[in-house]
Parts: structure tokens; sequence; C-alpha cells
């Protein structure tokens, strides 16, 4: 293009002095281009900017994470707040591939509010977080079955809370070793806390020397 374009992201801007020198740019309100990731999103204001474009917008709305949806209209609501400040007109261009999808249209006709609301009332229909308490186990060795087996005993033991799997990781190898996850549920914390302390009682499986796991309580990432 025939104006000027500033990247940011980690691989344009790998230092903090590198970033300030491309926020003086555009502070500079400059005709330009301004092209970045998330790191955009927040903690950043641009006076001049009138059209803000966000590239693939609903991928978030099919992740394997319930939460995804949720983080998906943030970062949307996020981004799109960079446009029209300083009391100046602003636009903002989706791009989709669902323009029909429920929770977008919720998101463009209602606002974000009468969306949080609706995410709610799914979660409490399916009695996920905040009307239930979670907790992840993760392990890892390099051997696929091994990995799996462990959590299989752990699943097994589980009488007062609900597991769900045990499911190999989306990215399932990493750095030479396979990785599962064993997920736990349970209606109160008091019921999950007294499922996760078998895991140190005689019932508690024989952990193999090859397999290493950890426990990660109200998790925020399920993936």
């Amino acid at each position: 293009p025939s104006y000027p374009l500033w990247r940011i992201d980690r691989d344009a801007v790998r230092t903090q002095q590198a970033l300030q020198q491309v926020l003086d740019k555009v502070h500079r309100n400059e005709p330009g281009i301004l092209l970045g990731t998330q790191m955009l999103a927040k903690g950043h204001h641009f006076a001049a900017v009138g059209l803000v474009v966000i590239v693939d917008a609903d991928s978030g709305l099919f992740s394997a994470d319930f939460r995804g949806p949720e983080r998906c209209v943030q970062m949307i609501e996020q981004v799109a707040g960079r446009a029209g400040r300083a009391g100046q007109a602003g636009e903002v261009l989706l791009q989709t591939h669902e323009p029909e999808h429920p929770l977008l249209n919720t998101l463009l006709q209602q606002g974000y509010s009468a969306l949080a609301r609706q995410l709610l009332k799914e979660r409490q229909s399916l009695q996920l977080p905040p009307w239930s308490y979670q907790a992840l186990l993760h392990a890892q060795s390099n051997h696929r079955d091994a990995t799996i087996a462990f959590l299989k005993q752990i699943h097994d033991i589980m009488t007062e809370a609900s597991p769900y799997g045990p499911i190999m990781a989306p990215i399932e190898k990493k750095a030479g070793l396979f990785r599962a996850h064993l997920l736990l549920q349970s209606t109160t914390r008091a019921t999950l806390h007294a499922a996760l302390e078998r895991l140190n009682g005689p019932d508690a499986p024989i952990l193999p020397g090859r397999v290493r796991w950890w426990l990660d309580v109200d998790p925020q990432d399920l993936l």
C-alpha cells in the first residue's frame, strides 16, 4: 500500500523499546495501517484510529473450551473499542464465516451485557462453572499408553466427583512427550476437594516413573 504499515506482534516487536518506537509513529496521527495481534486489544489509546478490521473474528466461537465463545466476543469488543476514540466517529468491520451465528447477532444487536446473560444461562443449564467446580489433571510421558492408563486409574477411584476423560490434549505430543487430560467436576467445592483427597489416599494409583502429572484447580483453560 502507499501508506506506511506498522506491525505490532511478538515477531515484529521483541523488546519494549521496539514497541515504543512503533507506538510513537502511530501517535503522530499520520495516515497509516496498523497491523497486529491481540497485543493491540488492551491498554492502548490510538486517538486517530477510524477503522478497525477484525480478521477471522469467529474462530474462537468453535473452541473445545466452553469459555472459548466468551473470550472470542470479549476480544471483539476490546479490539472494536480501538476505533472512534477521542470523540471521533469510528467504523468496525468483522470478517466471519458464520454471519448468522446467534452469539454474533446478540453481540451486534443487543450488546455485550445481553450476550453475557445468554452465556450464563447456557452454563447454568449445562451445570458448568460458576454452577459447578472443576479440577483438571494433566499427565505426560514418552509413552502414550502409559499416560492414558495412569489417568484411567484416577478416573476409576473418583466416586465423589464426575470424571470426564481421559482424553489426549489437542496438541497430543510436545517436546517428545504424550500429553493427556482428565477433568473432574462437582456441584460443590467440598465434594471436589474430597475427591482430590483420594490422590493422597490408599486408593491412589501407583505413579509409573515415566509419567509426570500435575493438578489445576479451577482451570481457566481446558486445552
